[in-house]
Protein backbone atom coordinates (compact mmCIF):
# COMPACT_ATOMS: atom_id res chain seq x y z
CA UNK A 1 0.00 0.00 0.00
CA UNK A 2 1.54 3.61 -1.08
CA UNK A 3 2.53 5.87 2.45
CA UNK A 4 2.42 8.79 -0.67
CA UNK A 5 5.74 10.06 1.58
CA UNK A 6 7.62 10.35 -1.64
CA UNK A 7 4.65 12.71 -3.82
CA UNK A 8 4.33 14.56 -0.50
CA UNK A 9 8.12 16.96 -1.15
CA UNK A 10 6.79 18.04 -4.38
CA UNK A 11 3.01 17.57 -4.43
CA UNK A 12 2.43 21.38 -3.99
CA UNK A 13 4.90 22.24 -6.47
CA UNK A 14 3.35 19.70 -8.97
CA UNK A 15 0.19 20.81 -8.59
CA UNK A 16 -0.28 24.34 -9.19
CA UNK A 17 -2.87 24.14 -12.16
CA UNK A 18 -5.17 22.36 -9.82
CA UNK A 19 -7.73 25.92 -9.40
CA UNK A 20 -7.82 25.03 -5.85
CA UNK A 21 -9.72 28.59 -4.92
CA UNK A 22 -11.90 27.96 -8.22
CA UNK A 23 -12.99 24.41 -7.06
CA UNK A 24 -13.17 25.73 -3.10
CA UNK A 25 -15.57 28.33 -4.20
CA UNK A 26 -17.47 26.27 -6.07
CA UNK A 27 -17.89 23.27 -3.14
CA UNK A 28 -19.14 26.29 -1.08
CA UNK A 29 -21.77 27.19 -3.61
CA UNK A 30 -23.01 23.45 -3.80
CA UNK A 31 -23.43 23.55 -0.41
CA UNK A 32 -25.04 26.71 -0.24
CA UNK A 33 -27.60 25.36 -3.20
CA UNK A 34 -28.17 22.15 -1.43
CA UNK A 35 -28.05 22.74 2.17
CA UNK A 36 -26.12 25.37 3.71
CA UNK A 37 -22.50 26.01 4.50
CA UNK A 38 -20.94 24.01 6.70
CA UNK A 39 -19.70 24.82 10.39
CA UNK A 40 -17.33 21.72 10.99
CA UNK A 41 -16.02 19.94 8.09
CA UNK A 42 -14.70 17.08 7.23
CA UNK A 43 -11.89 16.88 4.03
CA UNK A 44 -11.30 13.53 3.79
CA UNK A 45 -7.97 12.28 1.94
CA UNK A 46 -6.72 16.27 2.58
CA UNK A 47 -3.81 15.45 0.87
CA UNK A 48 -1.06 18.87 2.08
CA UNK A 49 -4.33 20.37 3.38
CA UNK A 50 -5.04 23.29 0.05
CA UNK A 51 -8.80 22.76 0.70
CA UNK A 52 -8.60 22.58 4.26
CA UNK A 53 -7.24 25.92 4.91
CA UNK A 54 -9.29 27.39 1.69
CA UNK A 55 -12.39 26.39 3.85
CA UNK A 56 -10.76 27.49 7.05
CA UNK A 57 -10.39 30.67 5.27
CA UNK A 58 -14.50 31.06 4.70
CA UNK A 59 -15.00 30.40 8.69
CA UNK A 60 -15.94 27.00 8.81
CA UNK A 61 -13.71 24.62 11.51
CA UNK A 62 -12.07 22.08 9.70
CA UNK A 63 -10.93 18.21 10.36
CA UNK A 64 -8.57 17.07 7.34
CA UNK A 65 -8.07 13.42 7.43
CA UNK A 66 -5.21 11.36 5.42
CA UNK A 67 -3.25 8.10 5.68
CA UNK A 68 -0.04 9.85 4.69
CA UNK A 69 2.18 11.30 7.17
CA UNK A 70 4.35 13.11 4.90
CA UNK A 71 1.17 14.45 3.56
CA UNK A 72 0.16 15.71 6.86
CA UNK A 73 3.54 16.73 7.55
CA UNK A 74 3.53 19.23 4.85
CA UNK A 75 0.04 20.26 5.64
CA UNK A 76 0.94 20.93 9.53
CA UNK A 77 4.27 22.79 8.37
CA UNK A 78 1.48 25.46 6.84
CA UNK A 79 -0.12 25.95 9.90
CA UNK A 80 0.53 29.65 11.40
CA UNK A 81 2.24 29.34 15.24
CA UNK A 82 -0.38 28.29 17.61
CA UNK A 83 -3.17 27.81 15.71
CA UNK A 84 -5.35 24.74 15.53
CA UNK A 85 -7.94 24.71 12.59
CA UNK A 86 -7.62 22.97 10.21
CA UNK A 87 -7.20 20.25 12.96
CA UNK A 88 -5.39 17.47 10.79
CA UNK A 89 -6.10 13.58 11.98
CA UNK A 90 -3.48 10.44 10.60
CA UNK A 91 -6.17 7.75 9.55
CA UNK A 92 -7.22 5.53 6.25
CA UNK A 93 -10.82 6.46 5.23
CA UNK A 94 -11.97 2.90 5.93
CA UNK A 95 -10.97 3.63 9.44
CA UNK A 96 -12.03 6.73 10.11
CA UNK A 97 -12.92 7.78 13.41
CA UNK A 98 -14.15 11.05 14.53
CA UNK A 99 -14.71 12.72 18.02
CA UNK A 100 -18.17 13.75 16.99
CA UNK A 101 -20.32 14.60 13.95
CA UNK A 102 -19.49 16.78 11.32
CA UNK A 103 -22.09 19.11 8.90
CA UNK A 104 -20.69 18.30 5.99
CA UNK A 105 -17.29 16.40 4.11
CA UNK A 106 -15.79 16.77 1.20
CA UNK A 107 -12.65 14.87 -0.59
CA UNK A 108 -11.12 16.45 -3.65
CA UNK A 109 -9.25 15.56 -6.87
CA UNK A 110 -9.99 12.27 -7.05
CA UNK A 111 -9.02 10.94 -3.69
CA UNK A 112 -11.35 8.14 -3.13
CA UNK A 113 -10.01 6.84 -6.87
CA UNK A 114 -6.75 5.38 -4.83
CA UNK A 115 -8.95 3.10 -2.84
CA UNK A 116 -8.11 0.01 -4.64
CA UNK A 117 -10.65 -2.75 -3.09
CA UNK A 118 -14.64 -2.07 -3.61
CA UNK A 119 -15.24 -3.43 -0.30
CA UNK A 120 -12.93 -0.88 1.39
CA UNK A 121 -14.91 2.47 -0.85
CA UNK A 122 -17.96 0.97 0.98
CA UNK A 123 -16.53 0.75 4.45
CA UNK A 124 -14.95 4.19 3.67
CA UNK A 125 -18.30 5.49 2.89
CA UNK A 126 -20.03 4.23 5.47
CA UNK A 127 -17.43 5.79 8.05
CA UNK A 128 -18.08 9.45 6.18
CA UNK A 129 -21.88 8.66 6.85
CA UNK A 130 -21.83 7.80 10.56
CA UNK A 131 -20.14 10.82 11.64
CA UNK A 132 -22.36 12.86 9.16
CA UNK A 133 -25.37 14.57 10.50
CA UNK A 134 -28.61 13.73 8.92
CA UNK A 135 -29.71 15.51 6.06
CA UNK A 136 -26.06 16.72 5.34
CA UNK A 137 -23.72 16.78 2.60
CA UNK A 138 -20.48 14.94 1.38
CA UNK A 139 -19.15 16.02 -1.82
CA UNK A 140 -16.50 14.29 -3.87
CA UNK A 141 -14.96 13.40 -7.37
CA UNK A 142 -13.95 11.16 -9.05
CA UNK A 143 -11.85 10.09 -12.10
CA UNK A 144 -14.15 8.45 -14.53
CA UNK A 145 -13.45 5.04 -16.41
CA UNK A 146 -13.01 7.01 -19.90
CA UNK A 147 -10.06 9.00 -18.29
CA UNK A 148 -9.06 5.76 -16.97
CA UNK A 149 -9.05 3.91 -20.22
CA UNK A 150 -8.04 7.16 -23.08
CA UNK A 151 -6.31 9.22 -21.06
CA UNK A 152 -4.25 7.93 -18.39
CA UNK A 153 -4.29 4.53 -19.88
CA UNK A 154 -0.80 3.76 -20.94
CA UNK A 155 0.56 7.35 -21.35
CA UNK A 156 3.60 8.75 -20.11
CA UNK A 157 3.94 12.69 -18.66
CA UNK A 158 6.70 14.87 -17.67
CA UNK A 159 6.15 17.78 -15.15
CA UNK A 160 9.05 20.26 -14.21
CA UNK A 161 10.08 23.80 -12.49
CA UNK A 162 13.15 24.86 -11.74
CA UNK A 163 13.98 22.72 -9.09
CA UNK A 164 12.89 19.35 -9.87
CA UNK A 165 11.82 16.83 -12.22
CA UNK A 166 8.62 14.28 -12.64
CA UNK A 167 8.25 11.80 -15.14
CA UNK A 168 4.44 10.28 -14.22
CA UNK A 169 4.26 6.81 -16.02
CA UNK A 170 1.09 4.96 -16.21
CA UNK A 171 0.28 1.65 -17.45
CA UNK A 172 -3.48 0.38 -17.91
CA UNK A 173 -4.36 -2.65 -16.15
CA UNK A 174 -7.89 -3.76 -17.16
CA UNK A 175 -11.33 -3.33 -15.33
CA UNK A 176 -10.73 0.54 -14.94
CA UNK A 177 -7.72 0.44 -13.07
CA UNK A 178 -4.30 2.40 -13.73
CA UNK A 179 -0.81 1.79 -12.32
CA UNK A 180 1.03 4.59 -11.64
CA UNK A 181 4.77 5.21 -11.35
CA UNK A 182 6.57 8.54 -10.47
CA UNK A 183 9.89 9.39 -10.47
CA UNK A 184 10.68 12.53 -9.26
CA UNK A 185 14.29 14.35 -9.39
CA UNK A 186 14.76 17.15 -6.96
CA UNK A 187 17.98 19.04 -6.58
CA UNK A 188 19.91 19.31 -3.31
CA UNK A 189 21.74 22.21 -2.14
CA UNK A 190 25.03 21.92 -4.00
CA UNK A 191 23.00 20.86 -7.27
CA UNK A 192 23.46 17.06 -6.70
CA UNK A 193 19.87 15.67 -7.26
CA UNK A 194 17.57 13.28 -5.29
CA UNK A 195 15.74 10.75 -6.88
CA UNK A 196 12.15 9.69 -5.26
CA UNK A 197 10.15 7.10 -6.55
CA UNK A 198 6.15 6.44 -5.37
CA UNK A 199 4.02 3.58 -7.14
CA UNK A 200 0.20 3.57 -6.34
CA UNK A 201 -3.20 2.55 -8.48
CA UNK A 202 -6.48 4.08 -9.17
CA UNK A 203 -9.48 2.46 -10.00
CA UNK A 204 -12.49 3.91 -11.65
CA UNK A 205 -15.56 3.07 -10.50
CA UNK A 206 -18.73 2.42 -12.27
CA UNK A 207 -22.44 4.52 -11.70
CA UNK A 208 -23.75 0.53 -10.32
CA UNK A 209 -21.29 0.38 -7.85
CA UNK A 210 -21.47 3.76 -6.31
CA UNK A 211 -24.89 3.56 -6.07
CA UNK A 212 -24.90 0.15 -4.47
CA UNK A 213 -22.11 1.97 -2.33
CA UNK A 214 -24.64 4.96 -1.32
CA UNK A 215 -27.62 2.59 -0.21
CA UNK A 216 -24.83 0.48 1.54
CA UNK A 217 -23.68 3.78 3.29
CA UNK A 218 -26.86 5.01 3.75
CA UNK A 219 -26.24 7.85 1.17
CA UNK A 220 -28.75 9.21 -1.18
CA UNK A 221 -27.28 10.67 -4.48
CA UNK A 222 -28.53 14.60 -4.81
CA UNK A 223 -27.06 15.53 -7.77
CA UNK A 224 -23.71 15.18 -10.22
CA UNK A 225 -21.81 17.24 -12.56
CA UNK A 226 -19.04 17.27 -15.07
CA UNK A 227 -16.33 17.96 -12.73
CA UNK A 228 -16.47 21.87 -11.98
CA UNK A 229 -19.30 22.93 -14.67
CA UNK A 230 -23.32 23.24 -14.38
CA UNK A 231 -23.30 20.08 -17.71
CA UNK A 232 -24.20 16.57 -16.66
CA UNK A 233 -21.31 14.35 -17.73
CA UNK A 234 -20.67 12.61 -21.15
CA UNK A 235 -18.92 9.78 -22.37
CA UNK A 236 -15.76 11.52 -22.71
CA UNK A 237 -16.62 13.58 -19.03
CA UNK A 238 -12.82 12.64 -17.25
CA UNK A 239 -13.90 13.65 -13.58
CA UNK A 240 -17.53 13.86 -12.18
CA UNK A 241 -18.60 15.77 -8.78
CA UNK A 242 -21.37 13.94 -6.63
CA UNK A 243 -23.42 15.39 -4.26
CA UNK A 244 -24.66 12.95 -1.64
CA UNK A 245 -27.03 13.62 1.24
CA UNK A 246 -27.17 11.83 4.43
CA UNK A 247 -30.45 9.79 5.09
Amino acid sequence: MADYDAFSKCYDRFTGDVEYTARANRLLELFEKYDKKPSLLLDLACGTGNFSFLMAENGIDVIGVDCSEGMLAAAIAKLPEGATNPLFLNQYAEELELYGTVDGAISMLDSLNHITEYENLVKALQRVSLFLEKGRLFIFDLNTPYKHKAVLGNNTFVREDEKAFCVWQNEYAGENTVDIYLDFFIENVGGSYERLSETFSEVAYTEEQLQNAFNKAGLELVDFFDDLTDQKPTEKTERITYIVRKK
